[in-house]
């Protein structure tokens, strides 16, 4: 009995090396056609970017307001600022 006590402690320690090895041996498989260097041909790449934009690529048409819409929204705009201005003057007078 004295001997099986004497090897638990190595035997838990083979043990927990045992699952280590296996643990972290399955992070560096690979296939049995691949190799290591194939992973970095197997890798995905970036998407080339140019600064330019291609040709076909043409902005959305816009619309143009009328003159009537233009005219009112010039006149919108005139309203407001009047209105900001009699308030600043109100109330500086205060």
């Amino acid at each position: 009995m004295g001997i099986s006590c004497a090897n638990r402690p190595v035997t838990a320690l083979a043990a927990a090396t045992l699952l280590l090895a296996a643990s972290l041996g399955g992070c560096a498989t690979s296939t049995p056609t691949s190799s290591l260097m194939d992973a970095r041909a197997e890798m995905p790449t970036a998407p080339k970017t140019s600064s330019y934009l291609p040709v076909e690529d043409l902005p959305p048409d816009r619309q143009t307001m009328t003159s009537d819409q233009q005219a009112k929204l010039k006149n919108d705009l005139i309203a407001a600022r009047a209105r900001q201005e009699a308030a600043e003057k109100a109330s500086k007078q205060q």
